[in-house]
């Protein structure tokens, strides 16, 4: 999944060329990254990228090793169900008795070979069960950015990866219940990656949300096909906004989770820089140019031009072409709200 717009990454990510095709983590964009953890598992000709129609060719750049046929554009964004049942869609139109894993492109996964391992006894389990498998994190912190899995009783299986049955999915909590589901240790992080056979997965759509049932139907006969695009955007009018979470993980009994023990950040907002790169001296994470004096904790993207700092602390600076962004780091996820502000401006659609 590609599709986000990463406005929390403002104003470097632009709905243009969103955090998903910036180059920020180690000189390479999340996509590339994403498409290279699955060297070994999956090859470049079985990754299908679900993004928006105006960014496939920015992912196309961004990962130029997948072929130009398995970047599919949304015309309309329809959250994450519809991309589920179109991938399940175009998964059986290839192999009707296949499995596929969801995961999606603006993710930092370590511990790669762990990671590996894990979708590898999750697709062993969906190709012989009748489950619907999720992905749960460990949490290390008491998190209220996530929601949250609690999980019950072990689900058989031989291998070196914990899988569990689930028993709920919670949303995003407060502190205090954060705190007690990480001292409890029955709850992880609901990372948004799944794993299922087409049957289990189109089983449950039709079960649980038959409008995306019948869309799935609809469109696998087209996959490949010169009317595939126009078909699309026939099918997606008909469609509400609805998450994969909602219209079949919180309804379905079946579900399993793998309980993910590799390192794993969703890069929710530019605090999260302080996770990937060194602090300097004076605890200042710098991207780019910058000079400081008396200043402290901050976090500084500036490639492009200086940047200074003068008796300053725990600030988010970001220099991009045309715009600057100044924050408390503690409202860095506010950083949406100031693009829909823009956004209803109506002035500044260029820098968006």
């Amino acid at each position: 999944m590609a599709g986000g717009k990463g406005e929390r990454f403002w104003p470097l990510s632009t709905s243009r060329r969103p955090k998903q095709v910036l180059s920020l983590f180690g000189g390479k964009s999340l996509m590339a990254m994403a498409v290279e953890r699955l060297k070994g598992l999956i090859p470049p000709e079985r990754i299908i990228v679900i993004t928006g129609t105006d960014l496939v060719g920015a992912t196309c750049e961004a990962a130029p090793e997948l072929p130009r046929k398995n970047v599919i554009g949304e015309p309309f964004g329809r959250d994450t169900a519809a991309v589920c049942a179109l991938a399940s869609a175009i998964v059986k139109a290839r192999n009707p008795g296949g499995a596929f894993c969801i995961i999606t492109a603006d993710h930092i996964i370590t511990d790669i070979n762990l990671f590996l391992t894990t979708l590898q006894e999750g697709f062993d389990i969906a190709m012989a069960e009748n489950v619907l498998i999720t992905i749960g994190i460990k949490p290390t912190f008491p998190s209220t950015g996530f929601g949250y899995i609690e999980a019950a009783e072990a689900f058989d299986h031989k291998g070196n990866i914990k899988f569990l049955k689930a028993k709920r999915f919670v949303e995003k909590p407060d502190l205090k219940t954060a705190k007690k589901y990480l001292e409890r240790g029955n709850f992880c992080w609901n990372s948004g990656m799944f794993i299922w056979s087409v049957e289990s997965f189109q089983k449950a759509l039709a079960d649980h949300c038959p409008h995306l049932f019948d869309m799935a139907n609809h469109m696998t006969s087209v996959v490949g096909t010169p009317e595939f695009d126009i078909r699309l955007a026939e099918e997606y009018k008909k469609l509400e906004k609805i998450s994969v979470d909602y219209a079949i993980m919180e309804k379905a009994d079946n579900i399993v989770m793998a309980k993910g023990t590799f390192g794993w950040d969703d890069v929710g907002s530019w605090t999260a820089l302080e996770n990937h790169f060194d602090r300097n001296s004076t605890n200042n994470v710098v991207i780019g140019a910058c000079e400081a004096i008396d200043s402290r904790a901050n976090v500084v993207v500036s490639e492009d031009r200086l940047t200074t700092l003068i008796g300053v602390s725990d600030l988010v600076v970001v220099q991009s072409e045309k715009a600057t962004l100044v924050c408390a780091k503690d409202r860095a996820q506010d950083v949406k709200k100031m693009v829909k502000l823009l956004n209803e401006k109506g002035k500044y659609q260029d820098i968006l």
